[in-house]
């Protein structure tokens, strides 16, 4: 899968930051995010609909995420593009339904775990938002600049991902101290 992001065509970029009060030893959020229940994954944002996992047809892991944000719905194919306990790098050409019609957006979420002492470290989950020729057709047939569209998304981009990093980031500290999900 290609990677598009650059000047021309980034949309939003957001990183948010939470303690996770468990030794960077024992947090795996390779392990977290392959595994992550449904009913868990809408525990963490009220824009949550389902996540499910699966792989591709070459095997890779792949993270199926539904969500609205700022009023279209988002369904996203992350691939694992590298992952293990402390890192994860997830690519998606996610579509995206508004009241306008259909479009897609690629994705690129990175998820890390950085040490802070021997009890805690930092979850920081960033986010990149990049247009895609698809979508420079959307916004064009709408009448809408890529200015407002990358600002639009900007702000509805990083509010949702100031409510849902600390609730991953509890999630991912329950699992690590417990085995167990569940916030």
């Amino acid at each position: 899968m290609e990677i598009l992001q650059n000047s021309e065509n980034a949309l939003s970029h957001s990183t948010v930051k939470a303690v996770i009060n468990a030794p960077i030893e024992k947090v795996n959020i390779a392990d977290w995010l392959f595994n992550l229940p449904d009913e868990e994954y809408q525990k963490c944002s009220s824009a949550h609909i389902a996540a499910g996992f699966t792989r591709t047809m070459n095997g890779e892991p792949m993270s199926i995420n539904v969500e609205t944000i700022g009023g279209a719905l988002i369904i996203q194919h992350y691939v694992a593009t590298e992952y293990r306990a402390d890192y994860c790098r997830m690519l998606s050409v996610s579509d995206a339904i508004s009241a306008n019609g259909r479009s897609k957006v690629q994705v690129l979420w990175e998820l890390k775990a950085v040490k802070l002492d021997e009890n805690t470290c930092e979850y920081i989950n960033e986010i990149h938002a990049t247009a895609t020729p698809d979508f420079f057709d959307f916004i064009k047939a709408h009448n809408i600049t890529l200015a407002q569209a990358a600002h639009d998304r900007q702000v509805a981009s990083d509010a949702h991902n100031h409510e849902e990093t600390p609730l991953f980031a509890k999630s991912i500290e329950k699992k690590a101290l417990t085995g167990n999900y569940g916030i």
